[in-house]
């Protein structure tokens, strides 16, 4: 099964490219705000210089937040698209999931740090069991200083929030452990790993349920008029 993964959570476009798990080949670009103009151009570079055609994909991936609300609708925007041109199987999995998995070799919770603006971040707490990584906590959207107070034990961070907020997570947890900036962001292939044992189950799919991990209230989202 060839699975393509796309991520536009972030300020960089991820899009990676595997046969099942074995992931062949995996960008990531630094767009800010162009991921609209140069999200279908990536793809189809990436997959020329793959040589495979996208008629040749088996199943797509999306990243579905939480993050950029542009960057997302962008990115579950395209997947459906392919989903819809292809009749192909569409499948979301949270990018702050991804994010955690950069970490997977650490034997402490593992706590991904996002910056929500508004003064506030989007986290979760993972710990590793085994091969995987699992999920503690529910998905939060919260200050920095309420995040902290479930944490007092060793735990390593990760993740864009850290440049606005290290300093005030070293000052609330003295055993804080940080990993460099070329581990704060989702990768498509983390996607891929993630979701492929899913995807093998699923025959058709419900575009309609495919849609952006948003945790900020309704009334901070934009509305379709």
């Amino acid at each position: 099964m060839k699975i393509l993964g796309i991520d536009t959570s972030s300020k960089f476009l991820n899009i990676a490219l595997s046969e099942d798990e074995r992931i062949i080949k995996e960008e990531f670009h630094l767009l800010d705000r162009r991921h609209a103009i140069e999200l279908v151009p990536k793809v189809k570079e990436l997959l020329k210089t793959s040589r495979v055609s996208i008629n040749k994909i088996d199943a797509f991936i999306i990243g579905v937040g939480p993050g950029s609300f542009t960057g997302l609708r962008i990115g579950v925007s395209a997947v459906k698209g392919f989903g819809i041109a292809s009749g192909k199987p569409c499948m979301g999995v949270a990018s702050i999931d991804s994010i955690a998995c950069n970490a997977i070799n650490c034997g402490i919770n593992i706590v991904p740090v996002i910056d929500a603006k508004r003064g506030q971040v989007y986290s979760s707490i993972y710990r590793r069991n085994g091969k995987n990584i699992v999920r503690k906590s529910d998905y939060i959207l919260q200050p920095v200083e309420k995040l902290m107070k479930n944490i007092k034990e060793e735990a390593l961070f990760l993740g864009d929030g850290l440049i606005l907020y290290k300093d005030k997570i070293k000052s609330l947890n003295k055993k804080a452990i940080f990993l460099e900036e070329e581990y704060w962001y989702p990768g498509a292939g983390n996607l891929i790993k993630l979701g492929f044992s899913k995807l093998k189950k699923v025959k058709k799919t419900n575009l309609d349920k495919l849609t952006p991990l948003y945790l900020y209230p309704e009334d901070c989202q934009v509305r379709k008029l």
